[in-house]
C-alpha cells in the first residue's frame, strides 16, 4: 500500500457564515465549491490549500470540542508558511491573535498557534 498525500481535512463549524469568512477572507483560501444540502440542513464548502483541501461543514447541533488541544482525535491543523513573522503580523492586523513564536526542538523551525472561530487549534509552521 502507498498513501500519496493528504487529500483533505474536514472541519465542522458552529457558525458557517463566521467560519467561511475566517477561512476565505482572513486566511485567503480559495473556494472550490459550495453546496447546501437541504436534507441535512448543512453546508459543505471545499477550500483549496496548495494541492490539498479543507472541507468546511455546518451541521445543526454538532457537539462542542471536548478540550483544547489534548482531546483524543485530531490535535491541530498546521499550515506551512514561507515567512512566519510576516504571516503572524498579517493575522494580527486582521484581529486574529497568535501565541508567541517558538522553535521546534527537533527541526529548529519556527512555529506558533492561533484559533479558528470555534477554537480549533491551528498552527503556522515555517518552511525553512
Amino acid at each position: 500500500m502507498k498513501l500519496n498525500k493528504i487529500h483533505h481535512v474536514a472541519i465542522i463549524c458552529s457558525d458557517y457564515r463566521v467560519s467561511k469568512e475566517f477561512y476565505v477572507e482572513k486566511l485567503g483560501l480559495k473556494v472550490i465549491r459550495e453546496v447546501y444540502r437541504k436534507e441535512r440542513d448543512s453546508y459543505k464548502l471545499d477550500l483549496e490549500i496548495g494541492d490539498s483541501q479543507i472541507e468546511l461543514f455546518s451541521f445543526p447541533n454538532a457537539p462542542k470540542r471536548p478540550s483544547y488541544p489534548e482531546a483524543q482525535g485530531l490535535r491541530h491543523l498546521a499550515f506551512e508558511v514561507d515567512n512566519i513573522e510576516e504571516t503572524v503580523e498579517e493575522l494580527n492586523q486582521k484581529g486574529i491573535g497568535t501565541e508567541p513564536i517558538r522553535i521546534d526542538e527537533c527541526t529548529g523551525r519556527k512555529f506558533t498557534f492561533f484559533e479558528d472561530p470555534d477554537k480549533l487549534p491551528l498552527e503556522l509552521y515555517s518552511r525553512v
